[in-house]
């Protein structure tokens, strides 16, 4: 009969003490980072940590200093489009650099349902986090109240009206829909509709809005069609509803990559030619852009670099700093391929 084996026993602060030679305070001194540890015994301590095998009980130590160290992502998504959209990937990575620089540990939570909301509401209100980063709330969303309730050190990606005085990093959505829009114009098209996506969001609405501006006079509601997601296979549907709409159409501004190449499928079954019969941009500079065929005319979006900034608000409001009044605004500059 076989027996399981032993489990080893797991090194101790007291451990590395007396393999070190010095008291137990000095060595919990060194493994927090305070001062006042001479150079030899700080040499001593980390040669016997090594030597011990000794890992600090993270649980124990958060308990002590009443910090988790770890820091939410918070995702008020589909779990589908989770996975689909490349701009929330590059925003998780991101945020994770600066929170791995920090050492702090990520975590995910998708919101997917109602039912979410109350689960993330429990987490959150149980300490398990030191602070919070939010990616795509809505306006009037419960997650903004939750965080507004417990005071909790957060930063929103995107600026939802109704955020106050919360801390937020983004972009012009809508002056950059307006340049985006403006340089399909300049090509000489003059039956240009667009495909608008996620209109309950600031993103989505301020997208429309800068549509709207570039075209003037000429704008007509009929040309514009909604789709609910920032997603493949809404970029189809939309662009199959604008062809029935409107047959002469030759531009289309897709509030987003993956729905431009969507609507670049829709196109193609149809048989029309991008450039040659329709021009097409789209949003975001994501995987998307450069990998369909023709390539696609967009806004690059600094999807690390709002996630990066994110995480670098929420560590400074965890050092006792005042978030940035206002806000913070990334750069985003067109990048014109074969699309348009």
């Amino acid at each position: 009969m076989s027996t399981a084996p032993a489990r080893r026993k797991r090194a101790t602060i007291l451990d590395v003490a007396v393999e070190a030679g010095v008291s137990r305070g000095t060595v919990s001194r060194v493994i927090n980072g305070e001062p006042y540890v001479s150079a030899a015994a700080r040499v001593a301590i980390e040669a016997a940590i090594e030597r011990v095998g000794y890992v600090p009980n993270s649980a124990a130590r958060s308990l002590v200093m009443q910090r988790s160290q770890a820091v939410g992502f918070l995702v008020h998504e589909p779990h589908s489009l989770f996975l689909e959209d490349p701009n929330i990937g590059g925003i998780l990575l991101g945020a994770n650099t600066a929170l791995s620089r920090a050492d702090y540990q990520m975590v995910c939570l998708i919101i997917d349902s109602a039912r979410d909301y109350d689960r993330v509401a429990r987490y959150l209100s149980g300490g398990f986090v030191d602070g919070a980063i939010i990616v795509s709330a809505r306006e009037h969303d419960p997650l903004t109240r939750i965080v507004e309730k417990l005071a909790l050190p957060a930063a929103f990606v995107g600026h939802p009206r109704d955020l106050g005085r919360l801390p937020f990093v983004g972009i012009d959505n809508r002056s950059s829909a307006r340049a985006i829009t403006e340089r399909l114009l300049s090509t000489g098209r003059r039956r240009v509709g667009m495909i608008a996506a996620a209109l309950d969001r600031d993103s989505g609405a301020d997208r429309l809005a800068g549509f709207t501006d570039a075209l003037g006079p000429a704008f007509d509601p009929a040309l514009v069609v909604s789709v609910p997601l920032y997603a493949y296979a809404a970029g189809a549907t939309g662009m199959r509803e604008l062809l029935e709409r409107e047959p002469a159409i030759d531009g289309v501004f897709a509030a987003s990559d993956a729905v431009a190449a969507g609507a670049l499928e829709a196109l193609r079954e149809a048989g029309r030619r991008v450039p040659d019969d329709v021009g097409i941009v789209g949003f975001d500079d994501s995987a998307w852009a450069v990998q369909s065929q023709p390539r696609l005319s967009t806004v690059h979006q600094p999807a690390a670099g709002l996630g990066e900034a994110a995480a670098e608000s929420v560590l400074g409001q965890l050092r006792g700093e005042s978030p940035e009044l206002g806000g913070i605004l990334l750069e985003t500059p067109i990048v014109w391929r074969d699309s348009a």
